[in-house]
């Protein structure tokens, strides 16, 4: 593909135009028809809105010159050039109208300067295979810029106080392993040495506890888990929240309520957001969000669910409240996550009962 194209729906949008290196060549296009909703479109392969040429209205296009990044980056997201007239028209597939919501022009852009500067070694196959591990990072990159805010206590006052002096990725498949060699000002004064770190990098997590306040107990949840297995756990089967990873477009409030309803078939009312966190700086870049969500949890609440695709095996527990606390005390728990939330919510049940009551 080269010379003039025209570039619609999302790729048309300047942020995103500016993350692929590329600069309107003359006034906008009005191409016939319209486009469906793709809220996909830049976040993930194949997954870019139809276009209906005998449809109502117009599409808005902008000219560009094609260039070996666009290449690129269309061989990676899937995309196939449509015509108007002789022009090769990029930003439409075959995504059908029953999508809502729009795509979130910032995280295609982020997305899309991730993709281009991945090493040049590294094949389209390639990186459409680890685009969805790409995604989660780079809205969870977006997430920290937005959440976290200004450099605050602990740490040295300057704004200017890490400097990442080379990255590498020794590892990347579903998750990655980065190697940093970074430099930070120190406490006293001055910067370290350079420092080389290994960091496993995935996307952030979700965790919430499905409470019924009027039965007064919770909805846990088991299955196997591979880290246990690792370690040597004769019990690698552990009591745990709800829990599932933030794809990208979605917000923690959003994935606290489809993980409930995937992986124990509970619908959640209203969210109680419990403070977020990092379960092991040192070597994980992962942030989890927590939360107590309501739920009407009968007696045959308890089920054994999750997605076959995902070779999920997930079991319900009802447990009252009061037992999940002298489980959290006495060490029957031992997934991280959940004790947080367990001691959270046995400090706030009170409170959380007048703000939301029982009905």
């Amino acid at each position: 593909m080269s010379g003039r194209v025209l570039l619609a729906g999302i790729l048309a949008d300047p942020a995103v135009l500016a993350a692929l290196g590329l600069k309107p060549r003359g006034e906008p296009v009005a191409l016939p028809g319209r486009l469906s909703a793709a809220p996909s479109a830049g976040l993930a392969a194949d997954s870019w809105p139809r276009w209906d040429r005998n449809a109502a209205g117009h599409v808005t296009a902008v000219p560009i010159d094609s260039t070996p990044d666009l290449a690129r980056y269309a061989a990676i997201m899937g995309l196939a050039p449509a015509l108007h007239g002789d022009t090769p028209v990029l930003g439409v597939g075959d995504t059908g109208d029953d999508a809502t919501g729009e795509a979130d022009p910032r995280l295609a852009a982020e997305i899309a300067a991730d993709l281009l500067a991945q090493p040049a070694d590294q094949t389209p196959e390639n990186l459409r295979a680890r685009l969805p591990m790409i995604a989660w990072r780079t809205a969870s990159r977006l997430r920290a810029q937005a959440e976290r805010g200004a450099p605050d206590a602990p740490g040295p006052a300057e704004v200017d106080r890490v400097r990442i002096e080379a990255r590498a990725t020794p590892y990347a498949r579903y998750f990655a392993v980065e190697e940093l060699l970074l430099r930070h000002r120190l406490h006293l004064g001055g910067w370290s040495d350079p420092l080389l770190r290994a960091v496993f990098v995935s996307g952030d997590a979700v965790v919430v506890l499905p409470w019924d306040p009027v039965r007064d107990r919770v909805l846990l949840v088991d299955q196997l888990r591979a880290g246990p297995v690792a370690r040597g756990d004769a019990q690698p089967w552990l009591y745990e929240p709800v829990a599932g990873r933030i794809d990208p477009g979605e917000t923690p409030q959003s994935t606290a309520r489809r993980e409930a309803m995937e992986e124990a078939g509970v619908t959640l009312g209203a969210l109680f957001p419990v403070p977020g966190h990092y379960p092991s700086p040192g070597i994980i870049a992962e942030f989890i969000y927590g939360f107590v969500g309501v739920a009407d949890l009968p007696d045959d609440a308890a089920t054994v669910s999750g997605l076959d695709a995902e070779g999920e095996d997930i079991r319900g527990h009802l447990v009252d409240r009061a037992e999940l606390t002298r489980m959290a005390l006495d060490g029957r728990i031992v997934n991280g996550p959940l004790l947080i939330l367990a001691l959270w919510l046995d400090r706030m049940a009170d409170r959380l009962k007048a703000a939301d009551p029982p009905r």
